[in-house]
């Protein structure tokens, strides 16, 4: 008896998160901290600076982020106050004394949540090359960890990289202000031509020790744009390893996952 196909209606549509929480869960895999135990001067250091480039570079945030930098310097604040009616070396013994601790369960929760979207993610992936008995070959596990799907890198792995060559880029000096040397467009036909030339580019080719700041950020948002226009994508070999940028076959760039640029992942108020 052949199978009848499910309707759309009843497709699960997964979507990236990419908000407050994201970032959290971000920076404490990228500095391999503990969870439970969040150094809350770095992490607000750390979060502070990419909200610092997001606005930078005009992106459309929400206003979670800055609900949650103000939580996370709140938190600081009530670290800094002594804890009262504890004695000595006592403190932060009970889980809800620590001001750390309704964020831990925030992320701790989120996180299992995440994990789960990405367990659905790969039994869809595997899924979808399966053709039964009459099929072609199945892929194994192997196969899918050989490369991670393209437009998986979020918005924070290119912030990261953002970051590591603007802090490389040379300060322009002050003094008569010149005419705009760099276009948006300009830099697209660049990124295009790399790309096509060479099927990928890894993000530090985009840019050379010479370049400034304002160059910098205008080749970064021509690489949104192009991202957003579905004519590149990036990926990476593994976490936190450099970002390559791969031009799209159009015919397939309806077939890729939407680019994340943004959203919220909802954070409940601490």
């Amino acid at each position: 008896m052949q199978q009848q196909l499910l309707p759309d209606d009843y497709k699960v549509n997964l979507e990236v998160f990419e908000g407050p929480l994201d970032l959290l869960l971000y920076l404490i895999r990228k500095d391999e901290l503990d969870i439970y135990d969040i150094p809350i001067d770095r992490i607000t250091e750390q979060y502070t600076e990419y909200i610092g480039l997001m606005k930078m570079l005009d992106l459309n945030m929400a206003g979670e982020f800055i609900v949650m930098a103000a939580t996370l310097s709140l938190i600081k604040s009530r670290m800094l106050l002594p804890v009262e009616d504890q004695g000595e070396g006592e403190e932060y013994e009970d889980e809800g004394k620590d001001p750390r601790w309704d964020l831990v369960r925030q992320l701790v929760a989120y996180k299992k949540y995440k994990d789960a979207a990405e367990t659905l993610l790969q039994c869809e992936l595997r899924q979808q090359n399966v053709f039964g008995p009459a099929g072609s070959v199945l892929v194994s596990e192997d196969d899918l960890k050989e490369e991670r799907p393209l437009g998986e890198v979020g918005l924070f792995d290119l912030i990261d990289a953002f970051n590591e060559v603007l802090a490389r880029a040379k300060i322009e000096p002050i003094g008569e202000i010149e005419p705009i040397r760099w276009t948006v467009s300009d830099k697209i036909d660049m990124i295009l031509a790399m790309t096509q030339s060479a099927g990928k580019v890894r993000f530090s080719k985009l840019f050379n020790e010479a370049s400034p700041r304002g160059e910098v950020i205008v080749t970064f948002l021509a690489l949104l744009e192009l991202l957003r226009l579905r004519q590149v994508t990036i990926m990476q070999e593994s976490p936190f390893t450099e970002i390559e940028i791969v031009k799209i076959d159009p015919a397939a760039a309806d077939t890729l996952p939407a680019p994340v640029i943004g959203g919220t992942d909802h954070a409940e108020p601490l």
